[in-house]
């Protein structure tokens, strides 16, 4: 099941050129097999998000932990925790078209997945797609923060302001910069896209007098409820064993979508049993009424956490509905290298 909503007055125009040049590469972009090995042409580079201690972990002891769960080294499967440092991964393809693309990885709440919700994503988005993703390792709620609710849309928050005050120096449109989360991930992108002018973290240099607001959002098996839909590890993790109402509404984003919530995309599994579907039918229903450009993509079967290796079926096309949703929103820069 596709839905469409788009206003009138927020209609934006899609260059013909540009969308049949993504058009035409559709099948590389999709077509990606589970088992390929990252692209190597490019290596990632890792940079830490804070210069110095990130606000409210300033107490914390180093352990962070990161653990591979793939006996297949083709095909990692890291996830992290006990993150005090958080970080970005930079994954450049060898021929970036001047777009970036934050992503916000799942876990829960409890661990942040590299691989299977970031890594994972460069052959598709940046190889096929052309765009240099900045994959987040985010802080995670219950590991001693400062503030713990809030650590990870600070992250969030910060992560975006550090890509538009360094966009000269890695080649992306800093008006053009989108996010995309996954699960609990994607409540933390989703926050990013709700509350991007709320003050959540004290400000630490240059880099933060700057804009948060992403110019999009992409919300793939989203958290979004705190309330009677929610994820309870999520809910859990974020908010405590027993969140009182006032604390349940605050989190539950379809409450704070706003006029300046960027437009979204979203997409979910119906037969999801771990995040379900009605939270992202909350979503969709608030965007509606705000007024909020929005796509919306169900597929009847996916399960939860299928990330690009684990869709099957007409849900394995999800990443070039996506590319080409994202070119209608963030045209590759006119001055991007061509063939």
């Amino acid at each position: 099941m596709r839905l469409l909503y788009r206003p009138a007055a927020r209609r934006p125009r899609i260059r013909a050129a540009g969308l049949w040049l993504l058009l035409a590469a559709l099948p590389a972009a999709g077509g990606a097999s589970p088992g390929s090995p990252l692209p190597a042409s490019v290596p990632p580079v890792e940079i830490p998000l804070w210069p110095a201690a990130a606000p409210g972990s300033e107490a914390l002891a180093a352990g962070q932990r990161v653990v591979e769960r793939s006996r297949d080294p083709r095909v990692p499967d890291r996830y992290a925790e006990r993150i005090g440092t958080p970080s970005l991964a930079i994954y450049r393809p060898a021929r970036p078209d001047g777009r970036g693309l934050l992503v916000v990885p799942g876990g829960g709440y409890q661990r942040v997945v590299l691989d299977k919700e970031g890594s994972a994503l460069v052959p598709a988005f940046a190889e096929a797609g052309g765009l240099t993703l900045f994959v987040l390792r985010y802080r995670l709620p219950g590991e001693g923060h400062a503030n713990p609710r809030e650590v990870p849309l600070a992250d969030a928050q910060r992560a975006m302001r550090l890509i538009r005050h360094r966009a000269a120096e890695w080649g992306v449109d800093p008006d053009g910069l989108g996010v995309m989360g996954f699960s609990a991930g994607g409540h933390v992108a989703g926050s990013l896209a709700t509350r991007h002018a709320e003050r959540v973290y004290p400000p630490v240099d240059a880099a933060d007098t700057l804009d948060a607001r992403p110019a999009y959002a992409l919300l793939v098996y989203p958290v979004i409820d705190m309330g009677a839909h929610a994820h309870p590890g999520s809910r859990r993790q974020l908010l405590g064993e027993a969140p009182d109402a006032a604390a349940v509404e605050a989190y539950s984003l379809q409450n704070r979508v706003g006029a300046a919530t960027p437009p979204v995309f979203l997409l979910h599994a119906q037969d999801d049993e771990v995040v379900p579907v009605e939270n992202t039918l909350l979503f969709e229903a608030a965007l509606r009424d705000a007024g909020i450009e929005h796509e919306t993509h169900l597929y009847a079967r996916g399960g939860h956490g299928f990330g690009v290796r684990q869709a099957g079926g007409t849900l394995a096309r999800w990443p070039s509905l996506a590319l080409a949703w994202i070119d209608a929103h963030a045209p590759a820069s006119a001055s991007a290298p061509q063939d």
